[in-house]
């Protein structure tokens, strides 16, 4: 009985198995044990990449500090109390 029941536990077995390998979890473990996964990426790159986004946010604080100066310009401008009107200048 012991012997039909590790058949039969080995003919279960194959089916799971089989699914196991052919799911994308499967391959991710294939190409690990492998050795066929990504590459590190080279330094250099990562190195100018880094240096193109540091460029890239000091432009834009520079952006946002003259948006800021804007915003208190015409903030000043609505809160002054508005002038009243110039007389008519006098006909000769």
């Amino acid at each position: 009985m012991a012997i039909v029941g590790i058949i039969l536990l080995l003919v279960l077995l194959v089916p799971v198995l089989g699914l196991v390998i052919d799911s994308p979890i499967g391959r991710a473990i294939a190409r690990r044990i492998e050795g066929q996964g990504e590459a590190m990426p080279d330094l250099s790159d990562l190195r100018r990449k880094v240096d193109l986004l540091e460029g890239e946010v000091e432009d834009l604080q520079r952006t946002v500090e003259s948006l800021r100066d804007e915003q208190a310009f015409l903030q000043r401008v609505l809160e002054d109390p508005p002038r009243p009107p110039l007389p008519p200048a006098p006909r000769p």
